[in-house]
Parts: C-alpha cells; structure tokens; sequence
C-alpha cells in the first residue's frame, strides 16, 4: 500500500501570489475523493496561506462537483468566512452560491454576501454582489439591495466595479 502524502504538504510555502502544489493537490482529490474531508480539515490550519488555498481548492471542486464538497459546506460560513485577509474573503464570497442553504445558514450566507457588499477590496466587493445576486432570486427585498449596489458600483469610478455590475445586470436582465 503506498504512503499518501498529506494535502498540507502541497498547499505550504511561498508567499500570497504564489500557490504552492495546490494543482497537485487538486488533482488527488479529484482522483480520491475521500480526501475532501482532509481538505475541509485544512481551512482550519495555523497558517493562513495553506487556509487560503484550501479554500479556493474547494470553491474549484464545488463547481465541478459540488456534492463532495457539500457536507462541509458549512466552512463557508463559519470563522474562516471573518477572515481578516481578502484573498480567502474572495474564496467564500464566491462559493457561498454554489450550494443550498437550510433557512438559518442562508441568512448567515447573505450576512456574509451583505457585509462584503462594501469590503475595501474591490475583488471581494464584486464577487459579494454578484453571489448575492445568485441568492437573491425570488426576493424582491434582495434584489432592491442588488439594484442598489449595481448603480454604486457603475457610478464608482471602478472600471473593474462597472464591469461586473454591467455583467450582473445582463445576466439578470436575461433570466428575466
């Protein structure tokens, strides 16, 4: 039976732009799947960087296969979702929508979405309104709040803001 190296291994070193092994680390988990759990586990480590790349490992496998990543979907709104850096923000902001919510883990979901709205990084500020938008469907409440945001962010003076609020607003408009 070989030896199965540990996922921190692959996810340690380097600084905030780089990411480690984590395409290594990716493809063992799509190969062995059991290996989710382990995953989770990591958005609990000491380093904040191997928290990081965690989680975007699992926002990656919730598009693709979001059933081995929805028992432990509750990482997403737990204490890393108050991270203090941004990058891992990015991380929940953008797989918060990805999953089904029971009524009580929604409304911390779209706390967390509502409370990014004006996070001072405009990577998190974007991709919170644009999951929030997903959310919102079918609430007319939520949707003033996206309506809201999307003439905010058209009128900051962001091009990268206007983009995504521009991207939103089709994208809504279309469904419609």
């Amino acid at each position: 039976m070989p030896l199965t190296r540990p996922l921190r291994l692959f996810l340690i070193g380097g600084d905030r732009r780089s990411i480690a092994q984590a395409r290594q680390a990716l493809q063992l988990v799509i190969d062995e799947p059991s290996r989710v759990a382990e995953l989770a586990a990591l958005t609990g480590d000491e380093e904040w960087l191997v928290r990081q790349r965690a989680a975007d490992l699992l926002e990656k496998l919730a598009h693709s296969h979001p059933d081995w990543v929805a028992p432990h979907k509750r990482v997403f709104i737990g204490p890393l979702a108050d991270s203090e850096q941004w990058e891992i923000r990015l991380q929940i902001v953008r797989a918060l929508p990805l999953f089904e919510w029971p009524p009580a883990q929604r409304r911390r979901a779209l706390e967390i979405l509502r409370r990014d709205l004006d996070h001072p990084q405009t990577f998190v500020k974007a991709w919170a309104l644009d999951s929030f938008a997903t959310m919102a469907k079918g609430d007319g409440r939520l949707r003033a709040i996206v309506r809201r945001y999307l003439r905010r962010f058209e009128q900051s003076g962001s091009k990268a803001l206007a983009a995504r609020a521009r991207h939103i607003a089709d994208r809504l408009s279309s469904a419609r």
